[in-house]
């Protein structure tokens, strides 16, 4: 724009050197007047060509420049008939052409991702630098608890409200962890970054490890049990046997052995123990697959709250129910679903010991189950280690009551949690996604 003004000027100035030019008197010297005049004639003419090859091109030039300014890739130049300028026209629209190129790629690239992200599996958490979440996909949404009506943006991990949140929290750039959490769910985390405007943005992968975890579990220790229950039973079918044909032999005169036949008494009681013992850790992969129903969560509880109020009795335990007004319909099996609330029910009785309250309570939207006790709670060691085959932390408990209540659970599509809160109650809480 500046050399356009510029040239605007010199014409002006020409033009009134020409004007003023040709009114100067022409008697005393005709040839300085003509020679003047056509030297002005000329330099006009070399203004207009001045025009055409310098000015035409460079507004051409400058054109290119304002659609590069406004990033407008589909416009092109045209030739200005001159083999340079031309030739320099070429190759910015070349250019044009391949910025416009790329940018239908990137953005193809990047719908492309968009999708890949929210229909994958895995969680993805975008981060600033701030900790504070700028996207999540609908993965990372589902694990952290989040419905669709939440919106996670702006917030930080650490106010995130969920075990899950504060574990993402406590990750260090580039670490890696594995965690079991007090639903039974095991996640791979990952704090990672990637470079967008020569900045390191971080993000966090959330991998769903349960399913795979609780197969390679089970696998393992089913078979464990199907070996250590045909040892055991062949031994005590053994042992048994020897120590009835004793006892029978004995019985001739029970007077004088007495004291023997005690003691054989008693190893019989072992072996039957022992049997039971290990009857009851068969019984938890023989579990069947739960035949569904619809019905009344509330009027099962109270079918089942007899067999409740049974286990906390002997223990000066009060046992409450606070069922919703509602109907609170579930799809479940009901023979399973009383045994895993009687496992519940009686762990958190065993915690209390004596002397304490238990509270089965619903919720109809989304259908919940949750049993509150006022027992001394668990501990956060404890509960990473929840859930996991076999862990107990009673003296003389098998760990068989949890993992029990997890597969049923698990085969129900419930979600579940136990934990202690801040107002010292421990509560086990149960969400029903099939009703």
């Amino acid at each position: 724009m500046r050399l356009k003004w510029i040239f605007i000027l010199i014409v002006l100035i020409l033009v009134c050197t020409v004007a003023t030019t040709f009114m100067i008197p022409t008697e005393d010297d005709p040839t300085l007047s003509w020679v003047t005049r056509g030297s002005c004639g000329l330099a006009l003419l070399l203004m207009v060509v001045f025009y055409i090859n310098i000015m035409k091109p460079l507004r051409s030039i400058t054109n290119g420049f304002d659609l590069l300014r406004a990033q407008d890739f589909s416009s092109r130049l045209t030739h200005v008939n001159q083999h340079e300028a031309d030739r320099i026209i070429d190759m910015f629209n070349r250019m044009m052409n391949s910025l416009k190129e790329e940018r239908l790629h990137l953005r193809e690239q990047n719908h492309f991702l968009d999708l890949l992200i929210n229909v994958s599996p895995m969680g993805i958490i975008i981060l600033d630098t701030d900790d504070r979440i700028v996207n999540a996909n609908p993965s990372a949404a589902n694990f952290l608890g989040f419905s669709k009506k939440d919106n996670a943006g702006g917030r930080k991990l650490d106010t995130l409200d969920s075990q899950l949140g504060h574990t993402l929290a406590a990750l260090q750039q580039g670490e890696v962890r594995t965690v079991r959490l007090n639903d039974s769910m095991i996640y791979r985390c990952s704090r990672l970054s990637f470079m967008n405007q020569g900045f390191a943005h971080p993000f966090i992968l959330i991998e769903k490890l349960t399913d795979e975890v609780m197969k390679a579990e089970k696998k393992s220790y089913e078979k464990v049990i199907r070996v250590i229950a045909h040892e055991v039973n062949n031994t005590m079918a053994g042992v048994n046997s020897m120590l009835s044909t004793a006892g029978t032999i004995l019985q001739e005169h029970p007077k004088e052995n007495a004291d023997i036949l005690e003691v054989i008494g008693v190893c019989e009681g072992r072996c039957a123990a022992m049997s039971n013992f290990i009857t009851s850790y068969a019984d938890v992969v023989k579990i069947p697959e739960p035949t569904l129903i619809t019905t009344d969560l509330n009027r099962e509880i109270d079918h089942w709250h007899i067999m409740l109020e049974s286990l906390c009795a002997g223990r000066n335990i009060k046992l409450h129910r606070k069922l919703c007004h509602e109907s609170v319909k579930v799809n479940i099996d009901p023979v399973l679903m009383e045994q895993v609330l009687i496992n519940i029910v009686k762990n958190s009785a065993e915690s209390i010991g004596s002397d304490g309250e238990i509270t089965i309570s619903t919720a109809p939207s989304p259908p919940t189950l949750t049993i509150t006790d006022n027992g001394p709670g668990i501990s956060e060691e404890t509960a990473k280690m929840l859930f996991s085959p076999f862990f107990s932390t009673k003296v003389n408990g098998h760990g068989i009551g949890l993992l029990f209540i997890s597969e049923v659970l698990h085969r129900h599509k419930c979600k579940f949690s136990l934990s202690t809160a801040t107002d010292g109650l421990t509560r086990f809480t149960i969400s029903f996604t099939n009703g």
